[in-house]
C-alpha cells in the first residue's frame, strides 16, 4: 500500500497539470490553437476562439494510438467514432483550460521555464534518467538537454510553458481541500484491517427445487402491472442487408506499397525529403513540418514503427514500414542513446486505388438500380453479392461490417413498408442496403412474452425467502449451544473457509464490498452473525480470526497517506470544475459540416493517423 501510496504522490510539482491533457500538441510542433501549420482550419469553437484541425488531428492521433496499443485486432469503424469524439473533446477541454488561465491571469515567467527544464523533466523522459538509486539522475538528464537542436529545445520551452500555469490554476482549483484524520484512518483499516471467517452459504439457487415453489398468474399478473417499466422494449425490425465494405483490397494494398517504393526510390536518388514529405505525406500535423517527428524514445511507436527505427543507424532510409495507419517511409536522422532517436517520415494511406474505388462505386449504383426492380436477395446475387437477415433496433442501429446505421434506421422506421428496398446508404467502412421484411413499434413487452422472465424472479425472490427462513434456523441453533460446524451438518449445509481479507478485497463465493464483507467486519473473533442476506445469497458467517489496524503504524504513514488522498481528490474537484466549464461555455461542433464530402461523389475525408 505504501509503495502505491508514494506512486500517487509525485513529488515534482509540474507533472500535477498532467490530469488536465491526455496529450501536449506542442510536442507535434504547433500550439494549442493549431496555427503553425495548414489545414482544413476551423472544426468548431469554443466561445468564440476556433477550434482547429490540426489540433483536433493530434489528439485524435494520440487517443488512436492508445487504443490500438491496448489491442490486438484493429480499431473498429464504433470505436473510431469514438476516439473522434474523445479527441474533440480533448481539445475543447485545452481551450476551456486556456481560456481559464487568461482570464485568472496565471502566467509563466523565463525562470520558471528555465528551472524546470533543468530539474523536471517531462513525464516522456523521466523514466529515461533514473540512477542507481532509483532517483533522477540529473547529470545524464542535463548532459542530453545539452544535445538537443534548437528546434527541439523551443518545442520543450513550450511544454513547460503550457504545463506550468496549468500546475498553477491546479491548485487554485484545488485549493482548501481537507482531509481529517478520521476519514484517513478510516481509509487506512480498510486497507490493512483483516478477517478470516468460517460461513455458510444458503446457496438458494441450486439448494431447492423449483417444483417446491408454486408462482401463481396472479402473481405474475400483479409483477407485471407493478413494474411495467422493466419490460419497455424499442422499436425493432427485421431486415435484409446487403454490406459493400470499403476495406482496400489486395491490389490496393500492392499499388500502395509500389508508391511507397518510388518515393523511396526518389530521396535516393537525391530527393529533398522534407518537400517530398510537405506534398505527399498525409500525417497532418507532421506533412507541413517536413515530415519531423521530433525526438523520442524506444516504445512510444506502434511496435512495427518502433522495431524499424530502432533497428536502424543513424542516416538510414527505412521502409516501406506498414502499421495499422499505413506505409510509412522514415528517415532515421539521429541517435542519442540506445532508446533515444530523431526521425521523420512520410505517410502513405493503404487506400483503394481510382480504379478500385471505380469498381466499388459501380458495383453500389448497379445494386441500387437492381433494388429498384426486385428483392434484396435477388439484386444481391444478381451483381454477385450475399444477403443477410438480421435484426436491428431504432435506439442502437448496428450492423456488422457498416457500424452505426442510423440513416438506414430512419430509413426503415420511418419510411419504409415491408417489402421495399432501400437506396444504397453509406458509413465511413461500408456501402449497405435495406429491405424491410417487418417491424415492431417500440412498446412494452407483452405479458405473455414476459411471464417466463417475471417467473424466473418470482421463483429466485421465493427461494431467497426460503433461504433466510433456513438460516434463521440455523443461526437459532448456535445460539443454543451447537457450534456452527454442527449446526450446518445437522443441516445439510457446507462450512466454507475464506480470508485473511481486508474490507476493499474480492473475497471467492462471496464478492466484494457487500453485507457479508460488512458483517464479517462487524464480528469478533468466536462471533457469529445473525442471517445476512446479499442480493444473490444468503450466509451465515463466524469469525475466527481478526487483524486490527495498528495505530502507530498508521502515524508512520500518515504524511503519504494524507498526500495521496488530497491528490485523488484534487483530481475529482478538477473533474468537476472542467464539466462545469463544458457546461456553461458554447460550444460549437463543425466536424459533420467541415469533414464531409464536398458533394455526393466524394468520398468522406476519414482522419489519418499516426
Amino acid at each position: 500500500m505504501m509503495r502505491q501510496m508514494r506512486e500517487a504522490t509525485k513529488p515534482i510539482m509540474l507533472f500535477t497539470a498532467i490530469a488536465f491533457v491526455a496529450l501536449m500538441v506542442f510536442e507535434w510542433g504547433m500550439d494549442i490553437t493549431g496555427q503553425s501549420g495548414g489545414g482544413l482550419g476551423e472544426i468548431g469553437s469554443v466561445n468564440g476562439q476556433p477550434v482547429m484541425y490540426e489540433s483536433y488531428m493530434a489528439a485524435y492521433r494520440q487517443l488512436y494510438d492508445q487504443v490500438q496499443r491496448s489491442q490486438e485486432e484493429l480499431i473498429s469503424s464504433q470505436q473510431n467514432k469514438e476516439i473522434e469524439d474523445a479527441a474533440f473533446d480533448e481539445v475543447v477541454t485545452q481551450l476551456l483550460v486556456l481560456q481559464e488561465l487568461e482570464k485568472r491571469g496565471i502566467m509563466v515567467t523565463d525562470r520558471e521555464v528555465s528551472e524546470a527544464a533543468q530539474f523536471s523533466p517531462p513525464d516522456y523522459l523521466q523514466g529515461e534518467f533514473i540512477d542507481d538509486a532509483g532517483g533522477l539522475d540529473l547529470q545524464a538528464y542535463q548532459t542530453f538537454l545539452a544535445t538537443l537542436p534548437p528546434e527541439q529545445l523551443i518545442i520543450l520551452e513550450a511544454y513547460y510553458r503550457d504545463v506550468i500555469p496549468r500546475g498553477k490554476l491546479l491548485r487554485q482549483v484545488s485549493s482548501g481541500i481537507f482531509v481529517s484524520d478520521a476519514e484517513l484512518w478510516q481509509e487506512f483499516r480498510d486497507q490493512v484491517e483483516q478477517v478470516e471467517i468460517r460461513y455458510v452459504p444458503m446457496d438458494p439457487s441450486s439448494r431447492y427445487e423449483d417444483d417446491v415453489f408454486t408462482i401463481s398468474e396472479s402473481d405474475i399478473e400483479a409483477y407485471y402491472r407493478d413494474n411495467e417499466e422493466e419490460f419497455e422494449v424499442p422499436a425493432r425490425a427485421s431486415v435484409h442487408v446487403v454490406v459493400l465494405d470499403k476495406t482496400p483490397t489486395a491490389s490496393d494494398t500492392a499499388a500502395a506499397f509500389a508508391d511507397a517504393e518510388e518515393i523511396m526510390q526518389e530521396i535516393r536518388d537525391g530527393g529533398d525529403f522534407a518537400e517530398i514529405a510537405r506534398a505527399e505525406s498525409t500525417d497532418e500535423p507532421t506533412a507541413p513540418l517536413g515530415g519531423d517527428l521530433g525526438v523520442f524514445n524506444q516504445g512510444r511507436m506502434v511496435p512495427a514503427f518502433d522495431s524499424a527505427v530502432f533497428g536502424a543507424t543513424a542516416g538510414s532510409l527505412v521502409g516501406p514500414v506498414q502499421t495499422s495507419f499505413g506505409l510509412h517511409v522514415i528517415e532515421v536522422q539521429n541517435r542519442w542513446a540506445q532508446d533515444s532517436v530523431q526521425a521523420r517520415h512520410i505517410l502513405l494511406p493503404i487506400v483503394r486505388t481510382d480504379e478500385s474505388e471505380i469498381q466499388l462505386l459501380t458495383l453500389a449504383d448497379s445494386l441500387e438500380d437492381l433494388g429498384e426492380e426486385m428483392a434484396l436477395d435477388q439484386a444481391a446475387a444478381t451483381a454477385g453479392l450475399t444477403s443477410t437477415t438480421l435484426d436491428i433496433a431504432q435506439n442502437f442501429p448496428f450492423l456488422p461490417g457498416a457500424g452505426q446505421v442510423s440513416e438506414g434506421a430512419d430509413w426503415v422506421f420511418e419510411e419504409a413498408s415491408p417489402g421495399d428496398v432501400s437506396p444504397v446508404f453509406e458509413t465511413s467502412t461500408a456501402f449497405y442496403a435495406l429491405e424491410l421484411v417487418s417491424s415492431e413499434p417500440e412498446g412494452v413487452l407483452p405479458l405473455a412474452d414476459a411471464s417466463a422472465a417475471i417467473e424466473s424472479t418470482l421463483l429466485f425472490d421465493a427461494k431467497m425467502g426460503q433461504a433466510q427462513v433456513d438460516a434463521q434456523d440455523l443461526v437459532s441453533r448456535v445460539r443454543g449451544g451447537t457450534v456452527l460446524s454442527n449446526a450446518a451438518a445437522e443441516l445439510e449445509l457446507d462450512v466454507r473457509s475464506a480470508g485473511p481479507f481486508s474490507r476493499n478485497d474480492f473475497v471467492a463465493g462471496i464478492g466484494r464490498q457487500n453485507a457479508a464483507i460488512g458483517a464479517a467486519f462487524g464480528l469478533e473473533p468466536g462471533d457469529v452473525s445473525g442471517v445476512v442476506p446479499t442480493p444473490a445469497n444468503v450466509y451465515v458467517l463466524e469469525v475466527l480470526t481478526r487483524t486490527d489496524a495498528d495505530s502507530t503504524a498508521w502515524l508512520a504513514q500518515l504524511t503519504e497517506q494524507r498526500q495521496a488522498a488530497i491528490a485523488i481528490r484534487q483530481q475529482a474537484r478538477l473533474s468537476e470544475w472542467i464539466e462545469a466549464l463544458r457546461a456553461s461555455a458554447n460550444i460549437r461542433d463543425r466536424r459533420d459540416i467541415v469533414l464531409a464530402p464536398a458533394d455526393e461523389d466524394a468520398m468522406p475525408q476519414i482522419p489519418m493517423v499516426f
